[in-house]
């Protein structure tokens, strides 16, 4: 099967499900934490002060923008954060009663809510079941208590196990995230901590390595001597002991930091690396529409102000060729489908193949991708190098 074009008519084409791609996804932003994990950088709160009014404003954005996609039913609902499992039943069939009053949603979304463990008590559990959340995210990020600590997390390793045991018993479509590249652990702790997940039954795992952003904890304690440095090195290693374990196991590695069983693939982020199109709701969220991307101001007041009088608090950019061209180089080389050559030519021209395939022949030689039915993907040997294999494939003006 041809896979859709990221940016040409994707709505009457087959996604790898095999579904049809008509609609879009919305996704909403929950900023509050219980406490702030060494790592993050996203935007959030440890005051839920304004809680309250933010899920008014977050029901009153989704209603001021209800005419943005037109004629595009909804496919994907995702409460990222943040925390999402902070909300209460009330706040969330709130929001769900604005999406359903506002926009035409598909007789069976996706619809995925972030949680940490330390949230889902049965009775949590409970709670999510009866609403119209059917996925969820867990943050596990690992099972053993001295990474957790090191990163600040706010559950225990405890918890990080109790939780997916209960969640199963709830929830047949769960994930859970995954970190690697900790500071002192070891293959032997990282290889536990995927056969734990494994023997629990999960049907899908994120996992990231370690990165060590500006102006975070971790990079200041890192800066101090507190903690030992991320080593690039050991997390490779981490890497590539995952995707052997992972693919023993029978998990596709359908996006460099995505691993699923068959049919539990995440609709929500293929359809991201897919292009197609999403509302994002609520402060610091991003938007996309194929010809523009929108983001909200990452301040809570200020979104809540400006909502307040009616104002979208919006910033925009509008996408040149190249712009599409190189992001649509980027995320395909994440995932299993790809960059088709032909596509290529047929969505962006002539002069961006070519200047595809010339970049392309150092990576050939040096068997960092391989050339598949004139299709590029990333081999086994520059998959930990994704990123920057794409960086090498992008047309600079």
């Amino acid at each position: 099967m041809k896979i859709a074009s990221n940016y040409k008519n994707i709505d009457d084409k087959l996604l790898p499900s095999g579904e049809v791609g008509r609609g879009f996804g919305i996704y909403i932003h929950i900023p509050f934490c219980k406490q702030a994990c060494h790592y993050c950088d996203f935007h959030f709160s440890t005051s839920m002060k304004k809680k309250d009014q933010l899920v008014d404003m977050l029901c009153w954005e989704l209603e001021l923008r209800k005419n943005e996609l037109p004629e595009k039913e909804i496919r994907t609902i995702y409460f990222g954060g943040g925390t999402p499992s902070l909300l209460t039943s009330e706040e969330l069939q709130q929001i769900f009663t604005a999406i359903f009053a506002n926009y035409q949603v598909a007789e069976n979304p996706e619809i995925t809510l972030e949680a940490n463990p330390d949230d889902l008590s049965e009775e949590k559990l409970k709670m999510l079941k009866a609403s119209k959340i059917n996925r969820l995210s867990i943050g596990v990020q690992s099972f053993f208590e001295e990474d957790l600590k090191l990163m600040n997390r706010a559950h225990n390793a405890k918890e990080a196990l109790e939780s997916i045991q209960l969640a199963t018993k709830y929830f047949d479509n769960i994930s859970i995230d995954l970190i690697y590249g900790i500071p002192d652990m070891s293959a032997e702790r990282w290889q536990q901590n995927l056969q734990i997940a494994l023997d629990l039954g999960v049907p899908h795992i994120s996992s990231y390595a370690l990165t060590v952003e500006p102006n975070t904890a971790l990079h200041k304690y890192i800066e101090k001597g507190k903690i030992k440095p991320v080593d690039d090195e050991v997390a490779k290693a981490h890497f590539e002991i995952m995707v052997r374990i992972l693919k023993n196991a029978n998990f596709r590695h359908y996006e460099f930091s995505n691993f699923g069983k068959e049919g539990y693939f995440s609709q929500n982020n293929t359809a991201y690396w897919l292009g197609k199109s999403y509302l994002g709701i609520g402060p610091s969220a991003h938007s996309y529409d194929g010809n523009f991307r929108k983001w909200n101001v990452s301040n809570n007041s200020l979104y809540i102000k400006a909502l307040e009088k009616n104002e979208l608090p919006i910033e925009t950019e509008e996408l040149t060729t190249t712009d599409k061209y190189n992001e649509y180089v980027m995320t395909r080389l994440r995932t299993q489908y790809g960059v088709d050559i032909a596509e290529v030519e047929a969505v962006f021209g002539v002069k961006y193949r070519d200047h595809l395939l010339k970049n392309a022949d150092v990576l050939l030689e040096k068997e960092l991708i391989k050339n598949k039915n004139q299709v590029l993907h990333v081999t086994s040997k520059g998959k930990f190098l994704s990123d920057g294999i794409a960086s090498d494939l992008f047309y600079l003006e």
